[in-house]
């Protein structure tokens, strides 16, 4: 067996000793998988024969449902899988231990020893019993508000748990159902954030960036992107497939801004405001390669909403570089993490722009001398622009 380095492989301890640590010594551990797997280590050297444990958490995610740590004999580290909301829907959950719990049952107990025709029917008691196991059993782990989460330990000794076992385990769930919730609260403080208002703002509102008017200035290539005809969208189509379309162009969009480094700060309506900050030494190479790939997903995702009689999607893009004031903007009581400044009101009027040229993409002088060695840009000419004194040069990208 492979414990965790910083448990004494020599130490024997007791039920309570295993209370104990949970309580008192697992304050500097961030991560509940770590916690989860030297829970099972001490468990084991407590004389408790868990041979396999799992922790089914719900989790406040945009794409998943919740996540499942597991643990078995010999492993160092708990496995950790996420879980996406369609798995209600599936036959690994219809019927089993956690379908059961989440229904209301207090306690799922299974013998895997007996005649299988006589126990539970579920693939996952089959796969249990294929691993050797004699005993399973699941109980809900209760957080605030009356969350039910997840928690299983099962066992191969021969005869499965004993009383003294079953009850061991009962006195830590108090314990575990705390240090647990402390755990995955903070992780979902961490995702709620991230999902909001993007990665970075949010490492700096956890590490205490949440002053009224506090910021810094970023020297930072800006895009925004705004969708076309969306007023005449949303009056005439379906609620639903407004909702539909707009994910789908948001996916196409950002999900490359993101594989490139940028950051989305903000959805206005059918728009978005992405900035690559100059610290990166390729950003406004790496924002050019962003807009390509997000012009290819727009054009399958025309292709693919055309099979369903949609219309195509047509969109303007801005784009400039300069310096912004990056942080906190807002009411006392509700703020904003954002970005202001002449070169983001600069990419605004570039966007505004592409409809009265007729160029979905369109680039300030000052960003394309960054790019304009590494790619194709076509001069389009000298324009005035709203709230600036002078004409401003003008490139497209065909990208």
């Amino acid at each position: 067996m492979n414990a965790p380095p910083n448990i004494d492989p020599v130490t024997a301890y007791s039920g309570s000793d295993v209370v104990r640590w949970l309580t008192n010594d697992t304050r500097d551990e961030r991560f509940i998988d770590n916690i989860f797997a030297e829970l099972c280590v001490r468990l084991q050297r407590a004389g408790i024969p868990v041979a396999r444990a799992t922790l089914h958490v719900l989790v406040n995610h945009p794409q998943w449902l919740g996540a499942r740590f597991m643990w078995a004999d010999g492993m160092r580290d708990a496995e950790i899988a996420m879980v996406d909301y369609d798995v209600r829907e599936r036959s690994e959950y219809i019927g089993s231990p956690a379908n059961e719990i989440q229904d209301g049952a207090i306690e799922v107990r299974e013998n895997l020893e007996r005649e299988p025709s006589l126990g539970r029917k579920h693939a996952v008691y089959d796969e249990l019993r294929a691993r050797g196991l004699t005993d399973y059993v699941a109980w809900p782990l209760y957080h605030t508000l009356g969350k039910r989460h997840i928690v299983t330990f099962a066992t191969d000794r021969p005869g499965g748990f004993d009383d003294s076992h079953i009850s061991d385990l009962l006195k830590l769930l108090p314990a575990l159902a705390l240090v647990s919730e402390i755990r995955i609260k903070n992780r979902l403080s961490r995702t709620l954030l991230e999902t909001y208002v993007g990665s970075h703002a949010s490492e700096l509102i956890l590490a205490g960036a949440t002053r009224r008017g506090s910021g810094t200035t970023v020297r930072a290539a800006i895009m925004i992107c705004d969708l076309r005809d969306f007023t005449r969208i949303s009056d005439n189509w379906p609620r639903d497939d407004v909702i539909d379309l707009l994910n789908g162009y948001f996916d196409a969009m950002s999900e490359p801004i993101a594989r490139h480094g940028g950051e989305i700060l903000k959805f206005i309506g059918d728009g978005l405001l992405a900035i690559f900050p100059l610290s990166q030494p390729s950003a406004c190479a790496n924002l050019l390669q962003a807009v390509a790939e997000a012009r290819q997903a727009m054009a399958d995702l025309n292709e693919k909403n055309g099979e369903t009689g949609w219309a195509p999607l047509n969109y303007g893009i801005g784009i400039h570089v300069g310096d912004v004031m990056y942080g906190n903007i807002g009411s006392r009581s509700r703020l904003d993490f954002t970005v202001i400044g002449p070169a983001v009101n600069m990419a605004s009027r570039l966007e505004a722009l592409t409809k009265q040229l007729g160029r979905p993409v369109l680039l300030s002088r000052s960003f394309a001398d960054f790019v304009k060695s590494d790619f194709d840009l076509e001069r389009v000419g000298e324009y005035p622009v709203r709230g600036f004194n002078d004409p401003i040069e003008v490139f497209a990208y065909h990208g």
